[in-house]
């Protein structure tokens, strides 16, 4: 097998044997009894040098894993462009591209604006329903945003026949606002639900797809302390936007992520 010019260069250099003279006269030392010669050293010391620069080759040379989409961890001012109508957010809409449920067509486009500072964050692979597609029998995460100081919002995307037999069904077709938030609560905090914890409720109707919108107070959730939602259902799923903050964040970021809830489409 031709060997590869990388590793030629890497090769260890070979030692030189030095032959061992007859016994020298009586009085005489021997080659084992002088002082010993630095050229081990320096053979040892190129070796190292060796390995380091093939080592930091290989680094440059080895193709690196990119980062899938939904999970681009850097400024999504960096590349979103800005919000028409919302001076100081920029504006996401999902395309198939960003999740396999949007890939499999399990869910329509979505879109809702951030503020520039905000990153996309990984959605772990047994939640994102990627294992699942094109049919899951449980809600999945598409995708999640955050900033340390404002809080997080993600997506997430339940099967239609989890909540009702009719297919095709509107949001009015399952059922209140309340029976809905019951049902999708425990995705809301990341735990449990307590309908003690709803503490507003809204409809709206945009372009003639119905909204339902809360918000809750919620002490014990995972996800925060205080959390916003909005959910809709269009062909085969129901789609909750959920915003979320703790103490700590709630009394800076409230208005700012209202607006994001407020935004959410699909």
């Amino acid at each position: 097998m031709a060997s590869s010019p990388l590793f030629t260069s890497l090769r260890l250099p070979v030692p030189t044997i030095i032959p061992r003279c007859a016994s020298p006269p009586h009085g005489v030392p021997s080659a084992d009894d002088a002082v010993p010669r630095p050229a081990p050293l320096v053979a040892a010391a190129s070796h190292r040098r060796e390995l380091v620069v093939g080592a930091a080759l290989t680094a440059v040379l080895l193709p690196r894993a990119p980062l899938p989409a939904q999970a681009r961890e850097v400024a999504v001012g960096t590349y979103l462009p800005p919000a028409p109508s919302n001076p100081g957010f920029v504006f996401f809409r999902a395309t198939p591209k960003d999740t396999p449920a949007l890939r499999a067509g399990n869910v329509e486009p979505y879109e809702f604006i951030l503020p520039p500072t905000w990153k996309q964050t990984r959605v772990a692979n047994i939640l994102s329903g990627n294992y699942c597609q094109p049919k899951c029998a449980e809600p999945w995460v598409e995708v999640k945003f955050e900033d340390e100081k404002q809080g997080k919002v993600q997506v997430v995307a339940s099967p239609l026949i989890r909540l009702t037999n009719k297919p095709n069904a509107t949001i009015e077709d399952i059922g209140s606002p309340e029976r809905l938030i019951a049902s999708l609560g425990p995705f809301v905090t990341g735990n449990t639900f307590d309908s003690d914890e709803l503490v507003d409720t809204n409809v709206e109707n945009v372009d003639g797809q119905t909204y339902y919108s809360y918000v809750l107070e919620t002490p014990l959730a995972l996800t925060g302390s205080h959390n916003l939602a909005k959910a809709t259902a269009k062909g085969s799923t129901v789609v909750l936007f959920v915003a979320s903050a703790n103490d700590k964040q709630w009394p800076a970021s409230q208005k700012v992520l209202k607006a994001i809830v407020d935004s959410f489409q699909i």
